[in-house]
């Protein structure tokens, strides 16, 4: 009974060295770790757990999705079927959602946009093993997103099989692949959501003052979205294409939100009531004038988030301001003649423009506003 048990024991250690040890030919000849390709012990054809393609170390491309070409054919590899005829524009018009153009164009330096044959082998016997041949890299990038957005993987969702009348079906794949573009979504200005905490069970959300205030691209937030978000793929409703909300965690709910913001006091978000847009001055003390309050946060506080409290000395920023390139007038005050001539510094002490001139350098008695060294004229 001992020696059953320490074979099976034996047999059990073993095959999964035994699995490794037996990679397929081109493999072998391979000096690649297999690490380098498969985070699994393991692999298998059904599970081959490929790591993630490395995205992040080159520059990527950006262009408008109404700007972009419609339709691509896709036919580097078309022996047995017609060339892929792939609807680029409706793809680029989702990607907004999921990671934009370097979802797909990863590894392209600035310039021309290049083609993948430019660094996948048309050969399925690649130089390289660690870098997928081109058809490898088709099918997994188109894969990899239609299992989580759409769940349709058949080889007759993109391919159609050659026939005698190549050119009507090239034509009607043409026509169907262009499909329906998804409605334009509308850019919210805020959103309220109403919460069980106890507390504050309202929670309001100013979307507009992320995207337009604090420059927040869509993808800072809106990361590896699918269908499924939204939509009722998996038709568990009669009704058409229903729109749900996603159930998520507290976890969840709290992610993003934490990912700038640092406070952990639920009341400064759970209030018992909507709130209002960001006012500067009630959290920060500082007014800001018309001219401040056109600029986008970073323009001030830098792109690193959570932003850190200025000095407000206007100085600290505008280190250039002098007598021959300022002009006066757009703060609504003319200077004469007379004062136009002195430097800054004659009567804003110590280049202090966030706090009333002096006039006690060169006068006695006068106090402004009540005496002006120039007359008030309306600014735009």
């Amino acid at each position: 009974m001992k020696k059953i048990i320490v074979i099976i024991f034996l047999l059990t250690i073993s095959l999964p060295l035994s699995a490794q040890k037996n990679p397929g030919k081109d493999h072998a000849k391979s000096n690649v770790n297999c690490k380098t390709c498969h985070v699994c012990d393991v692999p298998t054809k059904d599970d081959p757990c490929l790591v993630q393609c490395p995205r992040e170390k080159m520059k990527t491309v950006y262009e408008s999705p109404d700007k972009t070409v419609d339709v691509v054919s896709l036919d580097e590899l078309s022996k047995k079927y017609l060339p892929v005829t792939f609807s680029h524009r409706v793809h680029a018009q989702m990607s907004v959602l999921s990671g934009g153009c370097g979802t797909c164009h990863h590894y392209n330096t600035s310039g021309p946009i290049q083609p993948c044959k430019n660094c996948h082998q048309t050969s399925r016997k690649r130089d390289d093993i660690s870098k997928p041949d081109l058809e490898a890299a088709y099918h997994r990038q188109c894969i990899t997103c239609h299992r989580e957005w759409s769940h349709g993987t058949s080889c007759n969702s993109c391919h159609n099989l050659k026939t005698t009348n190549k050119e009507y079906q090239k034509e009607e794949v043409k026509k169907k692949v262009k499909g329906k573009v998804h409605p334009a979504l509308i850019e919210p200005a805020k959103i309220v959501f109403e919460t069980k905490y106890e507390k504050g069970k309202m929670v309001t959300f100013f979307h507009d003052d992320h995207t337009k205030k604090f420059k927040i691209d869509c993808t800072s937030c809106h990361k590896n979205e699918t269908c499924l978000k939204c939509h009722d793929v998996n038709k568990t409703s009669n009704e058409k294409s229903k729109i749900i909300r996603a159930q998520k965690s507290l976890d969840e709910h709290h992610k993003k939100c934490f990912s700038c913001h640092k406070e952990d006091k639920c009341e400064s978000c759970h209030l018992g009531k909507p709130s209002e847009h960001f006012d500067h001055k009630k959290r920060t003390g500082w007014v800001l004038n018309k001219f401040h309050d056109e600029l986008s946060c970073a323009k001030c506080h830098g792109s690193k988030i959570p932003y850190s409290k200025l000095d407000t000395k206007c100085v600290n920023c505008h280190k250039g301001w002098n007598i021959e390139n300022f002009k006066h007038t757009i703060t609504g005050l003319q200077l004469d003649e007379t004062h136009a001539q002195l430097n800054c510094e004659d009567c804003h002490e110590e280049k202090n423009f966030a706090v009333k001139p002096v006039c006690s350098n060169c006068h006695e008695n006068f106090i402004y506003p009540k005496q002006k060294p120039g007359k008030m004229v309306r600014t735009k």
